[in-house]
């Protein structure tokens, strides 16, 4: 019987985990790209510029799949732009 409970509860575990992962990652949507774009002006020194770049080339790359309506991709360019921003 508590073998079955701790089965059943592991499985619920793992079904939730990716309804949050979807949660972490940012819609496309104006509203999220100036969001990102904000948190990008905020990046100042040289510290911060290959960073930044980087982030600006994959916001780039977001707007141009957001336009071609590429959801999937929009949202992976957004997502590799918020962590281009958070490396060094």
């Amino acid at each position: 019987m508590i073998k079955s409970i701790l089965a059943a509860s592991a499985l619920g575990i793992c079904l939730i985990q990716p309804a949050f992962a979807d949660d972490a990652m940012m819609k496309c949507d104006d509203a999220s790209m100036m969001k990102i774009q904000t948190d990008m002006d905020a990046m100042t020194g040289d510290a911060m510029k290959p960073q930044k770049e980087m982030a600006m080339k994959e916001m780039d790359m977001a707007k141009d799949s957001m336009k071609a309506n590429k959801t999937d991709d929009c949202m992976m360019h957004m997502d590799n732009a918020m962590k281009a921003m958070k490396k060094g």
